[in-house]
């Protein structure tokens, strides 16, 4: 891989086949990563007829070569969360930043997470991968945010393995208007068996989409728990947002006065869908949860809420 030059390029799927581990990479020049989520902007890039017309795969040691010829970024802040919580929000506010590159839940990371490789040759190519995410495609990027799937919470010691001086923060919002989001419209990690195995299993039969969805919140909520208090991260429920992003969020992502103006322009907009106004929807969420949903919820899910909330209160930063 001598002279390798993948300048512009970006892996866009990581994927074993035939016994050995392959980068699918994407061209993508100078263009923002601006949208809520990196497969939006994969779609985007996709598009493009040079994409169209030629693609380019490597082995998976290209990340680390690459890394190498021309080392990117390496990431300033992890995004855990919840789900459904205002992490996306958080990170369309840092997209409006020149000088950020913000990856939101791209699958290569996934993947990779959850791959069966040697531990020293994966965290190889997690550090490869983020710095072929951080590369200076225009000249002007300083920081580097990485926003996770939401069952990535099971990772974050591999993570912290790899990264160990990152900081992260884990997002969360009460968990009954997670659960009515979720039972709205699915997330894939609330759908029986489309992520394969994760943190979210507890080996309990199926009862019910109710009863289903609020386990997992819970076991997501515990383990986000269980590692803030372990590894220092920190708390961060959606009922702050925006506003945290201005106080002491803004130290987290060092944020001056003109950055924070400039990041409060996505707050007024839908973070999922950035043409639509955002409006508030806590209240109608509660008012929907049923009697049963209710139960579950306090069941599965209220307890690591409430030492979330009791851990954000003792926090001094």
């Amino acid at each position: 891989m001598e002279g390798l030059n993948l300048e512009g390029w970006l892996p866009i799927r990581v994927w074993q086949e035939g016994g050995q581990w392959r980068v699918d990479w994407c061209w993508f020049g100078d263009r923002r990563l601006s949208q809520p989520f990196f497969g939006d902007a994969v779609e985007d890039a996709l598009r493009l007829p040079f994409n169209q017309a030629f693609r380019r795969q490597t082995p998976l040691g290209s990340l680390e070569h690459w890394q190498r010829q021309s080392p990117g970024l390496e990431p300033d802040v992890f995004i855990f969360h919840a789900s459904r919580c205002g992490s996306t929000l958080i990170s369309q506010m840092l997209a409006q930043l020149d000088d950020h590159i913000v990856i939101c839940e791209a699958p290569p990371l996934d993947s990779l997470l959850r791959s069966d490789l040697p531990h020293t040759e994966r965290c190889a190519a997690l550090k490869g991968l983020l710095s072929a995410y951080g590369q200076r495609r225009r000249g002007v990027e300083r920081r580097l945010v990485i926003k996770l799937d939401a069952w990535n919470i099971g990772e974050l010691l591999l993570l912290r393995q790899c990264f160990a001086d990152t900081p992260w923060l884990f997002v969360y919002r009460d968990p009954v208007e997670i659960a009515v989001s979720h039972l709205r419209r699915p997330g894939m990690h609330m759908v029986p068996g489309m992520i394969g195995a994760s943190v979210l299993d507890d080996g309990r039969p199926f009862a019910g989409s109710e009863d289903f969805v609020s386990r997992r919140l819970g076991r997501l909520l515990q383990a986000g728990l269980e590692h803030c208090q372990a590894f220092s991260g920190r708390p961060v429920n959606y009922s702050e947002l925006p506003e945290a992003m201005a106080g002491r969020l803004a130290t987290l992502f060092c944020l001056d006065e003109a950055q924070s103006r400039q990041a409060f322009s996505a707050a007024g907009r839908h973070a999922k869908q950035p043409v639509q106004a955002f409006t508030g929807d806590s209240e109608d969420k509660r008012r929907e949860a049923s009697p049963m949903l209710r139960e579950r919820v306090l069941q599965w899910a209220h307890g690591p809420y409430e030492a979330l909330e009791a851990l954000r209160s003792q926090r001094t930063d």
